[in-house]
């Protein structure tokens, strides 16, 4: 173990959450928070294990706008920034390092919920404005227990404000901001709860935001393109509860969003088309924020969330019927000029047919259905329960488009007549190169159980189980001069298993909580894509050419914490983790052959501390800090068909994606303002601190970082080194506002990112960095105001 590792036996450390309610100017009170992460009410200090939650107060005290934002404030969690609309969310340091768009048979590690919905999918989990939220609860550790597959590193729940019975309300918002070097960006938002009758109510609520963008896309004419990422997020949601009898409520919602942008958040160190050692070409080297583009780029997802909720309470126990029907239309659309001229350069083309502009489009047709039915005690007993059944059915059509117009004849040209027609495999358009269907079906079924027995007054003890049994089926047919071709393929998985967990909880005093746990989650195997071998040099064909399915990922969890509540305003949560995990799912680029693989290594770990902590030292200030030390490795080795080390899968190598220290802290002081007749007035700091981290395991050999294309082009002889950092710097953002509120009324002038830290959240490397390597970045200085009113009567 690393001297990480050693500091960490010695420490405990771990889990928060606060909230402050009423008016956020008027006196600041640090308040219980119920939360529903055992699927029963419970206060938060209560719950057994590790979990934050992120009150409505705290996502607008942060100034976070989205669940990448509000990560940097909840310790141990990490969201790795793929571009828009496409993120990776880990939680305590278990990664399986960077998953892109075109690996759909991967499952994801941390399980996602809107309210009872299952939203998580890999890479593509939807991106829901945090907008009239009740709080965003993040549950650590393995959640397999009452989530079940997906929850292996933990559970995100959004928790919406539902509608109210009691009286009308609503309330507005409105945002313009400015990037730096950057556009114009804004929101308008508002929600009406509406009381129908005495026992029914509907909440509206609607939003829309334009993103500004601040990439520039150099062309081919030598012209730029200013702002090229800019984009927009617009969604409503509908709920409608209604309450024929006291112990009966059912609520039907409709959640709707649309997210479209002109491009993604690329800046590039080295494109085939734009390069400091082209000569027959203007050398050109790419500065900071800046992209080469012969093709436009978009990225669209349209998501529409049907649900319904009913509970049904009896004497001792609430029966919850949830089912939901989620669909999902993504497009990736991005210009692989590059990446399809690359491979013309290895096949001999000549230049005309290298700089074709080349779109590659792909689709995602998401169709998930869901249902669980289970019962939970509401007595005041020495047992409490909650069992359960749930059912899940997924349908998800993945497809894959390269139409570059003229390439056919190209290829015919320099291939032989009727090459195009003969490598397409039955798909239409001979000017695709690459062509792919993939349509997957999962079923899931799954039986859960807990109970905790109060053993004494002081002391509590909780076992739980998940009987699960899972069907995976997958066709598979490409075609094109860079597919694989051949017939159509019939893969299918199939997983079956039962997870438990046991915890225990004793209350030391009526402050102090000590508890620790035991639990097991799990990730679903799979079968990996046929690679693309018509690209792969014979090499990268040796070493990736043999890597076909992968087996279950599971790991044990065993953690132990404090949680502390204090008359003088603090709470302190604390706790220490080890996990050990079985058959990680790593994912690996493979090389020139413009594919991704994913493989299981036998043994690694993670260990870590966490600590979040809340005060209220006077009246008029309130302050946070949140933090953890992590260190997640491998503790086996991989080797490939040569023997050698494949992608940096060694015995003691860093796990990919997660950092080993992220810190954030919160202050707020609220005092009174003689202005506007006497108003109520805050000034806010928020300092977020990410450790360095890289983007897949491979990213720590010694050498990873030089890149050579071996594409002689314009004027380039191929042989040229790119070297470039893959170690992803540390960064830290400070975000700064002011507040003032009068009766109903509100403004906040904020700025986020103070420094304007250009920071790399991830790297990008297209066909293994021959055609194009660059990093995703992150938003630059953010100058806006944002003023609020609220209703009721």
């Amino acid at each position: 173990m690393s001297g990480i590792g050693k500091k960490l036996r010695g420490l405990v450390a771990t889990l928060v959450a606060t909230g402050i309610s009423g008016s956020a100017f008027a006196q600041v009170m640090i308040e219980e928070i119920i939360v529903t992460a055992t699927k029963r009410e419970q206060s938060i200090q209560d719950i057994p294990f590790s979990i934050n939650a992120q009150t409505a107060v705290d996502i607008q005290r942060t100034g976070a706008t989205d669940l990448e934002g509000l990560s940097r404030n909840i310790a141990g969690l990490t969201v790795q920034n793929l571009g828009p609309g496409q993120s990776q969310v880990a939680i305590r340091g278990v990664s399986a390092g960077q998953i892109v768009r075109d690996q759909p048979g991967v499952k994801e590690q941390v399980g996602v919920y809107f309210d009872e919905s299952v939203i998580s999918l890999s890479l593509f989990t939807p991106d829901f404005d945090l907008y009239d939220l009740n709080r965003v609860e993040t549950l650590r550790g393995p959640q397999g227990t009452l989530f079940g597959s997906g929850s292996v590193g933990g559970t995100i729940r959004y928790i919406t404000n539902q509608p109210d019975l009691d009286g009308f309300e609503g309330h507005v918002e409105l945002d313009l901001n400015s990037v730096t070097d950057g556009d114009i960006g804004g929101s308008i938002k508002g929600m009406v709860n509406l009381p129908l009758s005495d026992n029914a109510a509907l909440r509206l609520v609607g939003y829309t935001t334009e993103y500004g963008g601040f990439i520039d896309a150099l062309r081919e004419d030598g012209s730029i393109t200013s702002d090229v990422n800019s984009g927009n997020r617009t969604g409503v949601r509908a709920a409608l509860t209604f309450s024929p009898t006291e112990n009966f409520t059912i609520t039907p919602r409709v959640v709707y969003q649309e997210i479209e942008t002109d491009g993604f958040n690329r800046q590039e160190v080295f494109n085939l088309f734009a390069n400091p050692h082209t000569t027959t070409r203007t050398p050109i080297q790419l500065g900071e924020r800046q992209q080469f583009l012969l093709l436009d780029e978009e990225f669209s997802d349209e998501t529409l969330l049907i649900d319904v909720v009913a509970d049904l309470a009896f004497e001792d126990f609430t029966v919850t019927f949830a089912a939901s029907d989620l669909d999902r239309e993504i497009l990736v659309s991005r210009d692989a000029s590059a990446l399809s001229g690359s491979v013309s350069v290895d096949l001999g083309f000549p230049d005309a047919g290298v700089l074709l502009p080349s779109n590659l489009r792909d689709t995602t047709d998401l169709q998930q259905t869901t249902f669980e039915l289970r019962a939970a005690s509401t007595n005041d007993g020495a047992w409490q329960w909650v069992v359960g059944a749930f059912l899940s059915d997924t349908e998800r059509e993945y497809k894959q488009r390269l139409p570059t117009p003229g390439y056919a004849a190209v290829t015919d040209a320099t291939l032989g007549a009727g090459t195009s027609a003969a490598v397409a495999n039955g798909f239409p358009n001979l000017d695709s190169a690459f062509n792919s269907d993939l349509p997957y079906d999962i079923e899931q079924t799954a039986f859960f159980g807990e109970v905790t027995y109060d053993v004494s007054d002081t002391f509590h003890l909780t076992a739980g189980g998940r009987f699960y049994d899972f069907d995976e089926s997958r066709t598979i047919i490409t075609g094109g001069l860079f597919a694989a071709g051949g017939p159509q393929q019939l893969n299918s998985t199939t997983s079956d298993g039962f997870t438990p967990r046991i915890l225990g909880s004793w209350n030391l005093n009526d402050n102090v909580t000590f508890n620790a746990q035991a639990s097991q989650g799990f990730r679903l195997g799979g079968v990996n894509d046929p690679l693309n071998t018509g690209l792969c040099t014979p090499q990268d064909l040796l070493v990736f050419g043999s890597f076909q399915d992968y087996n279950d990922e599971k790991m044990w969890n065993y953690e132990a914490g404090i949680k502390s509540t204090w008359d003088s305003g603090v709470t302190f949560n604390a706790g220490a983790f080890y996990s050990d995990i079985e058959d990680l799912q790593v994912t690996l680029d493979a090389g020139s052959c413009s594919s991704r693989i994913s493989f299981n290594v036998a043994d690694s770990h993670t260990a870590g501390v966490e600590f979040e902590v809340s005060a209220q030292p006077i009246e008029s200030l309130y302050f946070s800090l949140a933090g953890s030390i992590l260190e997640s490795e491998f503790d086996s080795t991989v080797v490939d068909a040569n023997g050698a080390i494949l992608g940096g899968v060694q015995d003691g190598n860093r796990l990919a994606s997660v950092p080993e220290f992220q810190f954030a802290a919160t202050g707020s002081y609220y005092f009174p303002l003689q202005a506007f007749g006497g108003s109520d007035a805050s000034v806010t700091l928020t300092v977020q601190h990410v450790g360095d981290r890289i983007t897949q395991p491979s990213d720590q050999t010694a050498g990873s970082g030089q890149f050579t294309s071996g594409l002689p082009f314009g004027g380039a002889t191929g042989n040229e080194l790119n070297v470039v950092d893959l170690e992803l710097d540390p960064y830290t953002i400070i975000n700064l506002s002011a507040s003032v509120e009068k009766d109903d009324w509100s403004a906040v002038i904020y700025v986020r990112n103070l420094g304007d830290e250009n920071a790399n959240t991830s790297f990008d490397r297209e066909r293994g960095g021959r055609a194009r390597l660059g990093f995703r970045a992150n938003m630059p200085r953010t100058i806006g105001i944002t003023l609020r009113k609220r209703f009721s009567n």
